[in-house]
């Protein structure tokens, strides 16, 4: 059952305040380093009930007069192709889709940064594109031994050889698509050119996780390492700040690696370093703005749930190893749960049981729990969407929302015309036939105009589904898990 637990204009103003405190602190110029999803946050938004997946976007609104924003692909994930699993693109085409939608909100894009670049013909033709749409673009290069050797990176030979980004407003957001893209080392090679340039020039971290005022066992910083598998993030107690102050945060790795570094820089820089820690760096406030730790601890640990499903689908495509899947496995003993602690996987596998066929099973707002099955005219993901939004409509389960008359032709189409194997109905095709139905018929009306409550829902399937079908369940906001499993036997499936 949903339950909010997060207050979000708390949050906004919270966040809005300190930054301006920031910014003033260091006078000059602020390069803010914005770690997760900037414009749309749904790991936040999923382990926090309330954070709204733009919060940050909106926080940002309000200083929108003083702000750039760059944006940062790694040329590695490039090369690789790197892909935003919540929105199946890759990060370079996910970089212009963000310079877009903060163009759109009125938000300036200065330039993309194209961070360990080492002539990457992927990363070449990407920089050539963005030159023909009129991007700036700038290269900042591997440096050896990074982030270990402090005298190389804080030299000539290390920042020094990085493309000085070009900018002209007083904070400098440095965003990109996901994690491991080189924000920090990006702010930091810019604070070594600004001294170059007798430019004054501070920095400041806006992470959203590991929470650094909750434990290092709860759940919402246990989802964080569970998200970051590939990553092989790990959260720890920051032992700089336990030194300075006595008191324990929690923070990851890679952040008090990489903290020497940032200390020698603004010692060469100021003569000091401003921070004492990484912790504090940041300007966190989401640990302030939980009203109902037992809500947001429970949606911490259905997030490491569909963290392990989806390393387990990904390695059964052949796109993780199987050591991504043991960290998963003792992330959810660290979290303290099994799969059945999320009522859809046993509904689901209960379904295909009983059923002897491919099954889904959907969790409503209020907690009930429906499933659907595969028939000769619907796949099981369809069959589920109209048997949950009868249920959300209270129309009586035997009632027809699409006559089989009206579905009959559609699946004859698919086979005839269409030259599909698959004669039955995907999960958007039954939405676009039900919308048609609406017009006519008042129960079809009534279960459309339900569509909107399936947002937040739960879902589980006993089989992996079709592209198709998992992109709708995401477009509808739907939280997605699916049995490592195909359902038949091809080597090739779409």
């Amino acid at each position: 059952m949903f339950k909010e637990g997060f207050d979000n204009q708390k949050y906004i103003q919270l966040q809005t305040e300190k930054i301006s405190e920031r910014i003033a602190k260091f006078g000059g110029k602020l390069y803010l380093e914005f770690g997760g999803k900037l414009f749309d946050d749904y790991h936040a938004s999923r382990v926090l009930p309330g954070f709204r997946p733009d919060s940050k976007l909106h926080m940002l609104l309000h200083l929108k007069d003083m702000a750039e924003i760059v944006i940062v692909v790694s040329a590695a994930a490039i090369e690789q192709n790197k892909m935003r699993a919540d929105l199946g693109i890759t990060y370079d085409t996910d970089a212009l889709r963000l310079i877009d939608a903060f163009r759109e909100k009125g938000l300036y894009v200065g330039s993309v940064c194209i961070t360990q670049y080492s002539g990457q013909a992927a990363a070449d033709a990407f920089i050539n594109r963005l030159g023909t749409l009129g991007v700036k673009v700038f290269k900042h290069y591997h440096i050896d031994g990074y982030p270990t050797n402090v005298k190389l990176i804080v030299s000539d030979d290390g920042y020094g050889k990085n493309e000085y980004i070009e900018t002209t407003r007083q904070l400098v957001v440095v965003t990109a698509p996901g994690p491991g893209s080189g924000k920090m080392a990006v702010c930091l090679s810019q604070l070594y050119h600004d001294s170059k340039r007798d430019i004054k020039s501070g920095y400041a971290k806006f992470e959203t996780f590991p929470v650094w005022n909750l434990s290092l066992t709860h759940p919402v910083n246990i989802a964080y390492e569970a998200a970051t598998v590939d990553l092989s993030d790990v959260n720890m107690i920051d032992p700089f700040h336990l030194e300075a102050y006595g008191t324990t945060s929690v923070n990851y790795n890679r952040d008090v690696e990489i903290f020497p570094v940032l200390r020698r820089l603004f010692e060469g820089i100021y003569g000091e370093c401003p921070y004492k820690s990484p912790t504090d760096m940041g300007v966190n406030m989401v640990g302030n703005c939980i009203y109902d730790d037992d809500a947001v601890a429970h949606a911490a640990k259905m997030e490491v749930i569909r963290r392990y499903y989806n390393c387990l689908v990904r390695h059964r495509k052949g796109k993780c190893s199987a050591d991504e899947v043991y960290k998963s496995e003792l992330i959810m003993n660290r979290a303290k749960v099994t799969v059945d602690y999320r009522s859809v996987v046993r509904a689901a596998l209960d379904k295909a049981a009983s059923s002897g066929g491919p099954s889904a099973a959907i969790e409503l707002p209020d907690g009930r729990v429906v499933t659907g099955r595969t028939s000769d005219l619907l796949g099981s993901s369809a069959a589920a969407l109209l048997n949950a939004l009868k249920t959300l409509a209270g129309i009586d389960d035997s009632t027809h929302l699409i006559a089989p008359s009206v579905i009959e032709p559609i699946c004859a189409l698919k086979t005839g015309s269409l030259g599909s194997s698959n004669p039955r109905l995907h999960a958007d095709e039954i939405l676009i036939a039900l919308a048609i139905c609406a017009a006519s018929d008042s129960n079809a009306k009534a279960a459309y105009e339900c569509i909107p409550q399936l947002a937040g829902c739960e879902v589980h399937t006993s089989v992996i589904v079709s592209s198709v079908d998992s992109d709708t369940f995401r477009r509808l906001g739907m939280n997605l898990t699916q049995e490592p499993v195909y359902e038949t036997k091809k080597l090739f499936h779409k």
